[in-house]
């Protein structure tokens, strides 16, 4: 990152502490703040670092200032950081076990939860008001990935007991493999 960002960025931050209620902002609340201002992604892993940086630079001159509601306030703030800090890596670590598995829905606006091959997809739909898991194959039509009859429709009963089954449908696969 060159100095003239960081600079960007440390002025937005601070305008934003300035005039934010300490009693309620968060380092998550003034970082999306001012990455909506800037326009930049500042989630990026040194781009949040050097925000959390700008943060506490800051509340630490307040508290040097003798500003004793402050002190009381930095507490807060680090209890909330804390707290965001750790949700925050929840949520990264979900975004990184999702990041293949971003939420996609096809041409019907089905999501979709997985490919099982290039042709073959797991997908849920709503259909006449019964959700439905739909494991079926796909057929390219005029540019468009179209579902065919090749394929099952589980509703969420159906669905529940036969993931209930899948252990004892692995046992049988076992078995049958070391036949």
């Amino acid at each position: 990152m060159d100095s003239e960002t960081e600079q960007r960025i440390k002025d937005v931050v601070l305008g934003i502490l300035r005039e934010a209620n300490m009693e309620e902002t968060t380092e998550y609340k003034v970082r999306t703040a001012a990455a909506e201002k800037l326009g930049l992604d500042l989630s990026l892993p040194d781009r949040k670092l050097f925000v959390r940086q700008v943060v506490e630079d800051f509340l630490v001159s307040k508290k040097e200032e003798g500003e004793q509601e402050q002190n009381h306030q930095h507490q807060q703030q680090q209890q909330q950081e804390d707290e965001e800090q750790v949700e925050e890596e929840e949520e990264e670590e979900e975004d990184e076990k999702g990041k293949k598995q971003k939420r996609e829905y096809d041409d019907e606006g089905d999501l979709i939860i997985c490919r099982l091959s290039n042709k073959r997809r797991v997908t849920i739909q709503d259909f006449k008001g019964r959700t439905l898991v739909s494991i079926r194959e796909y057929y390219e039509k005029d540019g468009k990935q179209m579902p065919s009859s090749k394929g099952i429709s589980l509703t969420a009963e159906q669905w529940e007991s036969f993931s209930k089954a899948v252990p004892k449908i692995e046992d049988a696969i076992r078995k049958l493999e070391e036949d």
